[in-house]
């Protein structure tokens, strides 16, 4: 048995998780809840987006279970345990990509990018080595290009026989209509749900090509230290959802007590919590970000002994600087609930609550909180694209997570001198960019209709 390690940042994956099952039973059992979310849900945009951020929140929960495997030991001794942390992720997909290379490869590369020494007949010269890692198969570009073009048709012959598989279950428990086509049952069927089924699909095909590629190559080219780029990728989709979820976890309880509380007292409260957030949002928030990270970054070097590991220290590093962005973000959140908040109070219901003596805590609890609910889940899920494409920034001027851990801004980072290079080193970035494209555009896309849902000022949420 591994010995298993339990991250801080692992903790807010699975809180986050258990989180979206509480809300899923929770809109099951609430009919008007489930009314406004299948009105998110009955176009294909946010279905599809929605499908592409299940995916990836899955691989970051893969690389979110932490241990070290149980090195092999004598019958009787006690076990012994490997010093290396790894994640499911790594085990599973780390160990069945294509091998580590010496430095930096193009994508589908068979030789390294930089000419290395080597003896040929005994004379030291100068060549483009054969990549270690890839397939042993692919000797010449001829080979190569052979090769993946039968690796990619059996992923294309594996989708398509998945998809007949799948379109024949549908049919299958699709009531016939008299004189009915097949393709017209089959459109009949998934009518509504069209997102869903041309996300999975892609996202099928996607897998499928990764399934016969990545073992034999790198499709997105290797970095300066030989790390499949791709790879590198897919494991920085972690470290975006655990600085989004834990930010956005940190700033709710600020913004909506200090957001509530000034609109519905108003007077010396409402002009302490405006002093407040006035003050925070006059403060640049990367200069206060930055000073702050860089004060955690020396205490961690001060006390080597409280986090004796590079992952636990890059993994503290990477807790605090979310707790950050999330304490010193609540003040535009703060600003939109006690607005909504000052308008309510004005409302014959709240009156009627407060001439039956009815408590202050409880008035804002039963009848403030539910009906700005909209406002902080909109807000909640438009901020997490931001928070994202903000940590790119502070990563690029270098007071980001730490450099240990994969993260789009640190694969930016990396790629500004290699762009500078001649030739150009350009798919660290392209790698970066797509997926941070992929998750900001679906992200943005899913809170664009969660907003048309929930915000009753919106067209298709007033019901119009």
């Amino acid at each position: 048995m591994p010995l298993f390690v339990f991250l801080p940042t692992d903790a807010v994956m699975w809180l986050i998780t258990a989180v979206l099952i509480a809300s899923f039973i929770y809109v099951r059992r609430s009919p008007r809840t489930r009314e406004k979310w299948s009105r998110v849900f009955s176009r294909p945009i946010p279905q599809a987006s929605c499908v592409i951020l299940l995916v990836f929140f899955v691989l970051g929960l893969a690389d979110s279970i932490h241990f070290r495997p149980q090195l092999a030991s004598a019958p009787g001794e006690s076990p012994a345990y490997s010093a290396s942390t790894v994640s499911l992720l790594d085990s599973t997909v780390g160990n069945w990509i294509a091998g580590r290379e010496r430095s930096y490869s193009s994508p589908f590369a068979i030789t390294e990018f930089d000419k290395t020494s080597a003896l040929v007949d005994g004379k030291p010269v100068r060549i483009f080595a054969h990549l270690k890692g890839i397939t042993p198969d692919a000797k010449t570009a001829s080979d190569r290009n052979r090769d993946v073009a039968l690796r990619a048709l059996a992923a294309l012959s594996v989708w398509a026989l998945v998809s007949a598989a799948a379109a024949a279950l549908i049919l299958s428990r699709t009531p016939a209509v008299p004189g009915e086509k097949r393709s017209a049952r089959l459109r009949r069927a998934i009518r509504g749900r069209g997102g869903f089924a041309a996300a999975a699909s892609g996202l099928i095909l996607a897998a499928l090509l990764l399934l016969f590629l990545w073992s034999a190559y790198h499709p997105f080219g290797t970095d300066k230290t030989g790390n499949d780029v791709l790879y590198q990728a897919v494991k920085s989709l972690r470290t975006a959802f655990v600085l989004g979820s834990l930010s956005t976890i940190t700033m709710l309880p600020f913004a909506v007590f200090f957001g509530i509380a000034a609109g519905f007292f108003r007077g010396w409260v409402d002009d302490v919590v405006q002093y407040l957030y006035t003050t925070i949002s006059s403060i640049p928030s990367v200069l206060l970000i930055a000073a702050t990270a860089l004060m955690i970054q020396v205490f961690i070097d001060q006390h080597p002994l409280l986090l004796p590991t590079s992952l636990e220290r890059g993994d503290a590093k990477l807790f605090f600087i979310a707790a950050i962005i999330g304490v010193t973000g609540w003040a535009s959140l703060a600003r939109l609930l006690r607005a909504e908040t000052m308008k309510l109070s004005g409302l014959d219901f709240i009156t009627a609550a407060r001439a039956c003596g009815t408590p202050s805590g409880v008035i804002m609890r039963r009848h403030i909180l539910p009906n700005v609910l909209h406002i902080i889940l909109i807000v909640s899920v438009i901020g997490f694209s931001d928070i994202v494409l903000y940590e790119a920034v502070l990563s690029y001027i270098g007071v980001g997570v730490d450099p240990s851990m994969n993260s789009f801004g640190s694969m930016i980072n990396a790629a500004r001198n290699e762009m500078s290079r001649t030739p150009t080193v350009w798919w660290n970035l392209f790698a970066a960019f797509i997926f941070m494209v992929a998750v900001v555009l679906s992200a943005n896309l899913f809170a664009s209709a969660v907003r048309d849902a929930f915000d009753p000022r919106s067209y298709s949420g007033s019901g119009k």
